[in-house]
């Protein structure tokens, strides 16, 4: 089976996780995705395979040397997004794209556009793999599973490269936040990791978001609106004093590179009560922890206005930035890095501006920086992917294999 096969079959299973089941996997699809997966690995003849009760799957290519080398894994997630439906997948593949629109859905007029989304014109003359307009792909991360499945597929044919001992990760949940939460690292068994997670050509990430939850929740008295004067409070016009105390720039739409914010994702309620929830991001995680302080003080300052009991707080850390765990194991990034040149690649290293599995690990002892899968725009009815792009990530996993193999001793 080739590359583009094994990604097409891929995107066919319905894997999209949910935040509302709280089990794990958190949807009966990906469980069956993962079956798929453990079938194939066994066709490949790869060992020391297991799929656990949670839907975390691992393998092993062994060693094909009597060298002493490291144990080097590849990872990636078999969910996708809650944002928009992933059942029943139509793609297409748009040969030799000529930096036109992109007629997805001509009966509702979705079209994929470079005005729109620029970076298409990257990637004139290449394959693309696009959505007929009312799903998203899934490139996000199934084209991570097959270019490590199909590496690892190429290695078995070409037992002339040396490797060492490879394993192999396959997750669920990564969606929504809890892809590391039961990975376990001792059992997975690496000296490090790499994450197949990201997006254009070229990018290498060994940084991300200081990550956090606030949860504010207004109480009320609702009164007859007729006879409510000194006797109403609104809990919704509370709500929104609290929010136009934040700053209104430094929210994700006015942030980039290093910029940190503070993001409303929701805001329910009534005049009884009122929620708002908020996600907070700082690649530094001084200003991370100053941004926390600054939602307790305006809480506090909201409670001193309207009385002690009207707002109460739930703060939750999510996840800190790998790149205090990455820093004292570089190498694993010069490694990557070379492996991009190597593969006629321009690196791109940038800072993750997210969260990615790789940032949980790392904190759970297993350094795991995230490389490049080809797939762009995820989450929407326009994500695509270039056939080339994907074929350049199963290149660069082939080649930090073989340098992690040269460059030790």
């Amino acid at each position: 089976m080739t590359l583009v096969e094994r990604f097409l079959k891929y995107i066919s299973f319905d894997t999209q996780s949910s935040e509302e089941t709280h089990v794990t996997p958190s949807t009966p699809g990906q469980m069956v995705f993962a079956n798929y997966l453990k079938e194939e690995l066994e066709s490949l003849g790869l060992e020391e395979i297991s799929l656990d009760e949670n839907g975390y799957l691992f393998a092993t290519l062994p060693a094909n040397t009597n060298r002493s080398l490291p144990v080097i894994g590849f990872i990636a997630h078999m969910d996708t997004s809650p944002d928009m439906s992933g059942k029943h997948v139509s793609p297409r593949i748009v040969r030799n794209y000529d930096g036109t629109d992109v007629t997805l859905c001509s009966d509702e007029n979705i079209i994929l556009s470079p005005t729109q989304f620029p970076e298409l014109l990257q990637h004139k003359g290449e394959d693309l793999i696009v959505t007929d307009g009312r799903t998203l792909l899934g490139a996000d991360d199934k084209a991570g599973i097959a270019e490590i499945i199909s590496a690892i597929a190429y290695l078995k044919e070409h037992p002339e490269i040396e490797h060492g001992k490879i394993r192999i990760g396959f997750n669920p949940d990564e969606e929504i936040g809890l892809g590391a939460h039961k990975f376990d690292v001792e059992r997975f068994g690496c000296d490090w990791a790499y994450t197949m997670d990201g997006g254009e050509v070229g990018e290498l990430e060994f940084e991300n978001f200081n990550a956090a939850s606030a949860k504010i929740t207004f109480k009320g008295r609702n009164v007859h609106p007729g006879y409510a004067k000194n006797k109403m409070i609104n809990s919704l016009r509370i709500a929104n004093r609290f929010v136009s105390l934040l700053p209104a720039h430094e929210a994700p739409e006015h942030t980039e590179k290093y910029e940190g914010f503070y993001h409303l994702i929701s805001m329910n309620g009534d005049v009884e009560q009122t929620t708002v929830t908020y996600i907070i991001r700082d690649h530094d995680r001084d200003k991370f922890e100053k941004r926390k302080q600054e939602i307790e003080r305006l809480v506090k300052l909201v409670n001193e206005e309207y009385g002690e009991s009207i707002a109460t707080l739930e703060l939750h850390d999510q996840y800190y930035n790998m790149r205090e765990k990455i820093e004292p194991v570089m190498h694993i990034i010069e490694i990557a890095f070379q492996a991009m040149k190597d593969s006629g690649i321009e690196p791109h290293i940038k800072a993750i501006r997210g969260g990615t599995d790789g940032a949980q690990l790392s904190f759970k002892g297993l350094p795991c920086p995230n490389i490049f899968a080809g797939g762009l725009n995820f989450h929407g009815r326009y994500e695509f992917v270039p056939i080339q792009s994907m074929e350049k990530a199963m290149n660069v996993i082939i080649k930090i294999i073989e340098l992690a193999a040269t460059k030790h001793p």
